[in-house]
């Protein structure tokens, strides 16, 4: 088993004016059918309130913590603007307890500074990238990942994404510079069940352990294969290689796809 060392955490409290309860559902829809497999339980929450959009341009702000977010992967640092609003953010590699940082105009390029896609010099790293111009972040988000700006042409820029896939994406579209941080996460071995438990995954249960009706796999005398020639989900779709993208509205800005997955 191995765990973080939270030495970069400044504080054990988050700011409660800025986290909202989560109401717990199991995996369930509201007619109580289950959608989600395997969820439940877990310890309790509150959801902190993280600015994606990073759209107060007018003013810098100073870094005030950093804090642990049970809702995600990475850090989180809670900013306070000049003007007296605070906001949590994702924390970035390097980023500081002290350090300014800004939005649009009155950023710079440093550690935690968001600004629009083509104001960013070629090469950079860059995180918490917008695909709509003022629709938040939602790419490179998670702990340690990051983005690199490779090209700009007319009003789209070229991303190399996570993933090794490359994107073009609106130039007035924000990100911000740097990595994502608590790079360490990766290398975290759970170690025990019930750790798996806290975090709200109940058991899978194997296919092959199920009857035929619950699971392609299931069904026969006793130990036997999968009886096909590959491996399948529960809904008898294939469960290695099969590709899930059905969104062909946006399929012209991707202009080279991931590799596969060894």
């Amino acid at each position: 088993m191995t765990g973080h060392s939270f030495e970069e955490i400044t504080a054990s409290r988050p700011q409660r004016s800025l986290t909202e309860a989560i109401r717990k559902k199991g995996g369930r829809n509201n007619q109580g059918r289950i959608t989600v497999r395997h969820r439940g339980g877990g310890h309790k929450r509150r959801y902190r309130i993280i600015d994606f959009k990073r759209n107060k341009f007018d003013v810098r702000a100073e870094v005030l913590t950093i804090e642990y977010d049970p809702n995600r992967s990475a850090r989180i640092a809670l900013v306070e603007y000049e003007d007296g609003e605070r906001r949590y953010i994702i924390a970035p590699l390097g980023l500081k307890v002290g350090d300014k940082i800004g939005n649009g105009e009155k950023a710079e390029l440093r550690v935690g500074d968001a600004q629009y896609l083509r104001d960013i010099p070629m090469g950079t790293m860059v995180h918490n990238i917008e695909l709509q111009p003022g629709g938040g972040g939602k790419v490179a988000r998670a702990a340690g990942v990051s983005a690199q700006l490779l090209a700009k042409e007319g009003v789209y820029a070229t991303l190399r994404m996570p993933s090794g896939e490359m994107r073009m994406v609106h130039e007035l579209c924000m990100a911000t510079i740097g990595q994502v941080g608590n790079t360490d996460h990766g290398n975290i071995n759970l170690g025990k069940a019930g750790r798996r438990r806290w975090m709200g995954w109940r058991p899978s249960v194997r296919g092959t352990a199920m009857d035929p009706n619950s699971h392609p796999h299931g069904g026969g005398e006793g130990r036997t294969g999968i009886g096909m020639p590959g491996p399948k989900t529960p809904w008898g779709k294939p469960a290695l290689g099969f590709r899930t993208r059905k969104n062909k509205r946006t399929d012209r800005f991707i202009v080279r796809r991931r590799g596969k997955r060894r």
